[in-house]
């Protein structure tokens, strides 16, 4: 194969990796699938990659070990996002099978150029979690920010840092202030609740001897999500959810999210560009909302947190941070052993030129 057609071939790969969040699901699933052909093609059903039925589903499986492996994780996306990877816009039967035969032709290279670019991502993350080790005279929420927007492979996961941002200094603040949610049984409903008072006491905690107790107040993440979601990003044990949406929202997308938003009070956490128009779409379809929060407020009251309120508020915040963080964005233990364990490491480079190699850093 020529020069030239390796470097289309490698632009091609490098714009699905460009598209992927912190994980690269997608690109090691390619990866994956290119090993087994390199290394045992008849036992895995790929002597031909022309009929991508004999690896479509297989491989999610050899993606999904490896990421376990990795991070502790697996993609969770819907199957038809997962499939997309071989339309013709991503990685078609004959792309892939070029893409195999640069790889066989250079002992793995394409494999460990896929590895290569996930370390770097795993090293960014690493940063970040450093950077969270700080005292809180010493941090600041925008250069938080700032890290992942300049970040090449963490900029699209922006949103869930957002996401995290707002969940610990909501949750922070919350305790701060000593906010509890008391339950309590109607008196009116005596007779029902005789009825059913093992079902309420073991649902809710309150019983005719207690018919009332105080909780704390809190907020808790709906989950750690793969792909970007319109649902709910966080629910409070107070009544709202609450939606963070760091995304440039245009009319039709922020009315199709808040008509998919089932809850009674909604707390929607926007950029300042967006507010107006939220709000607008908001009272229009007759939405309660408990409040809409601009970004430009949230770094306001980051800045408070960490200055006049840093004793009282930001260890707690870092705290909230960094054990969000750690959910969000785990760290591979596993990756060095991995890479040399499949000889990526000693892969020599080639004696003609070839875009895919790229050396380890030092």
């Amino acid at each position: 194969m020529d020069l030239q057609r390796m470097q289309e071939l490698k632009a091609r790969l490098d714009r699905l990796i460009d598209k992927q969040r912190a994980f690269m699901y997608k690109p090691i699933q390619i990866a994956e699938i290119l090993y087994r052909y390199r290394t045992e093609p008849v036992q895995h059903g790929l002597s031909n990659l022309s009929n991508k039925e004999a690896y479509r589903n297989s491989s999610k499986r050899w993606r999904d070990e490896i990421t376990k492996k990795l991070i502790g994780r697996v993609c969770t996306s819907s199957q038809k996002y997962q499939d997309n990877l071989f339309e013709e816009n991503a990685v078609p039967p004959p792309v892939l099978q070029e893409l195999a035969e640069v790889n066989n032709q250079f002992a793995g290279v394409v494999e460990r150029y896929i590895y290569q670019q996930f370390a770097k991502r795993q090293v960014a993350i690493q940063g970040i979690a450093e950077y969270l080790k700080r005292n809180p005279d010493e941090f600041s929420i925008a250069e938080f920010l700032r890290k992942f927007e300049q970040s090449k492979g963490l900029k699209k996961s922006i949103d869930k840092a957002y996401e995290i941002t707002v969940y610990a200094l909501f949750n922070a603040v919350l305790d701060a202030v000593s906010v509890r949610v008391e339950i309590s049984v109607n008196t009116d409903k005596l007779s029902e609740m005789r009825e059913f008072e093992d079902l309420v006491r073991r649902l809710v905690g309150v019983s005719l001897e207690q018919p009332s107790r105080h909780i704390r107040a809190q907020l808790f993440r709906a989950g750690v999500a793969n792909a970007a979601d319109r649902g709910i990003d966080m629910w409070a044990n107070f009544g709202p959810i609450v939606q963070v949406k760091h995304v440039n929202l245009h009319e039709d997308l922020a009315e199709d999210i808040i008509e998919n938003t089932t809850a009674d009070e909604v707390v929607i956490v926007c950029r300042d560009a967006d507010a107006e128009m939220v709000e607008r779409l908001l009272r229009q379809l007759g939405h309660k909302v408990k409040g809409i929060i601009r970004e430009s407020e949230l770094i306001e009251w980051y800045s408070v947190a960490f200055g006049k309120y840093r004793r009282e508020l930001g260890e707690t915040i870092l705290t909230n941070l960094m054990g969000s963080f750690r959910e969000e964005f785990p760290f591979s233990e596993e990756l060095s052993a991995f890479y040399k364990e499949r000889g990526y490491d000693s892969i020599p480079k080639p004696d003609t030129e070839c875009p895919f190699w790229q050396p380890d850093p030092q």
